[in-house]
């Protein structure tokens, strides 16, 4: 049998192509979002620490942070500009979200002119405090190496039934004539001052005799939140009937920080208060979810016009979460 000529075998003859190894999409260090007409530029890392459901709201079809286009990319000078996301968010309310956390997070971590509550807080990870029968050991408890924030959102969509004496219809094809449509708006201005983040819910307790509804709001009190606290950020959304609202407050862990006469700063802990504030951590990257209906009777009549009386049913739901920043 002859020899295989191998210079000639179609095996050796396939040119080896050289594998591109650049097709790894470019992770992304800012993100240009563009809200509702108001630009963004936002660190990837700020982006991540927010609440998971504002990301939700920010990103409903998930959160891309690697340059989609870097696979096609051929090394010319367009490659490293921002790619504009454009979201349907309310951007007043993404700037009070990100100022509050940019403001937490440098009175725990510090600044470079100042050092941070965690500083303080050295002495109860090395094992200066005293084991507690309250949680885990220093070395385990997220609380802290770690700034806490309670988030607590509402969406509330309104719906009002008008007298039935009044001006206030619907023509053939179901669209609210001006006289509704003021009546709404009027609805609207009246749920936007309720600025008060308990009273429906209170209400609610009240005429239901609910003790879990009773037992939420004094864990929220207990935990950083006080009975007449109001939203932080609230509004209506444009061309719809409801009304989004936003409250955020620091964790009340138990973590205490004193000055002594000398000036040198001290920490105790409240083992009773990090035991509440432990039981936070079930909502950690895991918002939970309650809706109700609110139903009352109010007067809309202007100065000088007679009574008014309007039914405005409210369907709520609150979104609760911790943030760990």
């Amino acid at each position: 049998m002859a020899a295989v000529n191998l210079a000639n075998s179609p095996i050796t003859q396939v040119s080896q192509t050289p594998v591109q190894t650049n097709l790894q999409p470019q992770l992304l260090t800012r993100l240009l979002l563009d809200l509702r007409g108001k630009r963004f530029s936002v660190d990837r890392e700020n982006i991540l620490s927010l609440p998971e459901s504002v990301l939700l709201c920010l990103f409903p079809n998930g959160l891309v942070l690697s340059r989609q286009s870097a696979a096609l990319s051929d090394g010319g000078d367009n490659d490293y500009d921002e790619e504009l996301y454009g979201v349907d968010f309310d951007p007043e309310c993404f700037e009070y979200v990100l100022t509050f956390f940019q403001h937490a997070r440098e009175e725990f971590y510090g600044t470079p002119n100042s050092p941070g509550l965690l500083a303080a807080q050295q002495q109860l990870l090395e094992g200066g405090s005293p084991t507690s029968d309250f949680g885990p050991s220093p070395s385990q408890n997220p609380l802290l190496t770690k700034q806490a924030i309670i988030v607590l959102r509402e969406e509330l969509e309104y719906f009002s039934i008008p007298p039935k004496n009044g001006k206030e219809a619907t023509d053939a094809r179901g669209i609210a004539n001006d006289a509704l449509l003021e009546l709404k708006r009027k609805c609207g201005d009246y749920l936007l001052q309720k600025r008060n983040i308990f009273t429906a819910l209170q209400r609610n307790v009240n005429k239901e005799n609910n003790l879990a509804e009773q037992h939420l709001i004094d864990m929220l009190c207990m935990s950083g939140f006080d009975r007449d606290d109001e939203w932080g950020y609230r509004a209506m959304e444009p061309s719809r009937c409801c009304i989004s609202s936003i409250a955020l407050v620091l964790l009340k862990t138990g973590i205490v920080h004193t000055t002594s006469p000398s000036g040198e700063r001290q920490v105790t802990v409240d083992y009773s208060q990090m035991a509440t504030a432990q039981k936070l951590l079930l909502f950690w990257r895991k918002p939970a979810r309650k809706c109700w209906w609110d139903g009352i009777e109010v007067d809309l009549a202007g100065p000088g016009e007679p009574e008014k009386i309007i039914k405005l049913w409210a369907r709520r739901v609150w979104t609760l979460e911790l943030s760990l920043i």
